[in-house]
């Protein structure tokens, strides 16, 4: 479901909010009666103009500062890619710095099976459906969310309908989306394709006809959107929360979903931010109680008024303006559900297959 992480290797220096994370490789020095918690997440609910009052900021912004209000317990922030987040709490499994990790799936799943999460079903979550949560407890969904594409809807008076409008030689140089394997969104593009086009074989083949478009490899999908507003891109792929979170500050933003065939529906699935307590957290207390605080019915009801997104927890249903206007953006668009245990499984394949096709 976001990244601006750099690759793996220079993991260690991703943003930071409020606090500096122990470098990595070093023995930590974690104190675990310590009042703070440490979140990996992907990005999208942070605001790109958070120290700009009037933007108000985002999401984490406002819930990170009204828990350490409550609390006394600091939040520090990491933030990039799903894929990216997992890898890097797979290298430091044998010295966890991470409390909290929160990504797209199919991520989440694979943080799950590859053992490092902890069980823990926060306060709240049996108001979340089940398909948005693990039934072991693993993670659950903390903010819905829905893969968009977006356009300079400056340049473009209207957006282009259909995947076969985007192999049209004006978007040549034009058109970017983030890596499959490394962003959330990415992976989300990939999926959506082999949705779209009815399997793996056609979609691989769509890809390497669109390839003659695409900018190139992107390990941020967050680093898209400023590129688009400003008409560097007109077209690139995002999510609904965090494209429609940013169109104050980038109102040249349009959302809009590709249909499989210019006579087709727009078509698109649920991307959660899905949140779990890391296998031997530091603060793992304090996690607890982050993820309890996410899961409250006020927190949830902020997700649409501050994070433009959607409520987790069923039971909140927001009438907020951001939610009436969500509604909007998503009205006449076809939901689907892609398989995600299927997805999780061949997952390294569907992306080696995916490099192969676009010789990435």
């Amino acid at each position: 479901m976001r990244s601006h992480l750099k690759p793996i290797a220079a993991a260690c220096g991703a943003l930071l909010l409020g606090a500096t994370v122990t470098a990595c490789g070093g023995a930590s020095t974690a104190d675990s009666k310590a009042r703070e918690v440490t979140v990996y997440s992907a990005d999208g609910l942070k605001s790109e103009n958070s120290g700009n009052s009037k933007e108000g900021g985002g999401f984490y912004d406002k819930v990170f500062k009204d828990f350490k209000r409550r609390t006394g317990i600091k939040v520090n922030y990491v933030e990039g890619g799903s894929g990216a987040m997992v890898q890097r709490l797979i290298r430091e499994k044998s010295n966890t710095k991470a409390d909290i990790v929160v990504t797209l799936p199919p991520f989440i799943q694979q943080a799950a099976g590859k053992g490092l999460l902890a069980p823990y079903k926060p306060q709240g979550s049996e108001r979340v459906a089940a398909g948005d949560k693990d039934a072991g407890g693993a993670w659950t969904s903390i903010v819905n969310n829905y893969l968009c594409f977006i356009y300079n809807s400056k340049e473009l008076k209207q957006p282009p309908k259909s995947w076969q409008d985007l192999l049209d030689g004006r978007f040549k140089g034009k058109l970017q989306y983030s890596t499959p394997g490394v962003a959330g969104d990415g992976t989300a593009v990939l999926v959506k394709a082999m949705h779209d086009f009815g399997g793996k074989d056609a979609a691989m083949g769509y890809l390497k006809k669109l390839q003659a478009n695409n900018v190139g490899p992107s390990s941020s999908t967050g680093q898209l959107a400023p590129k688009t507003d400003k008409g560097e891109l007109l077209v690139a792929n995002g999510d609904v929360q965090m494209n429609y979170a940013n169109m104050k500050s980038m109102p040249h933003q349009g959302i809009f979903f590709p249909a499989a065939s210019p006579t087709g529906k727009p078509t698109t699935f649920a991307l959660p931010y899905a949140a779990g307590l890391v296998k031997g957290a530091p603060h793992s207390a304090n996690a607890r109680k982050l993820l309890d605080y996410l899961l409250s019915e006020d927190v949830q009801r902020e997700v649409s008024a501050v994070g433009g997104g959607f409520a987790a927890r069923t039971d909140v249903k927001a009438t907020d303006a951001n939610a009436t206007a969500l509604a909007q953006i998503m009205k006449g668009v076809e939901i689907f559900q892609p398989d995600w245990a299927d997805i999780d499984k061949n997952l390294r394949s569907y992306i080696e297959d995916w490099k192969s096709a676009t010789s990435s």
